[in-house]
């Protein structure tokens, strides 16, 4: 996963989910920006932008899209 390579060069990395049109776009930052949802997977807390809801799919590509739920 690219969250764990980027975290062994600086460990304060995050990975946050925006939007990007209909798309959902990964974005390694330092701390989440304000209102940002926390979403816990396992170890791993990803930080989702305010208003994003639904389902992730990841389809055949790994493009992220959302689905509604």
């Amino acid at each position: 996963m690219f969250h764990a390579a980027a975290a062994r060069w600086n460990p304060d990395v995050v990975l946050r989910l925006a939007r990007s049109g209909a798309e959902l776009r990964p974005h390694l930052v330092e701390e989440p920006e304000p209102g940002d949802e926390p979403l816990a997977i396992d170890a791993l807390t990803v930080y989702v932008e305010p208003g994003v809801e639904g389902v992730v799919d990841a389809g055949d590509h790994n493009v992220l899209t959302l689905v509604p739920s």
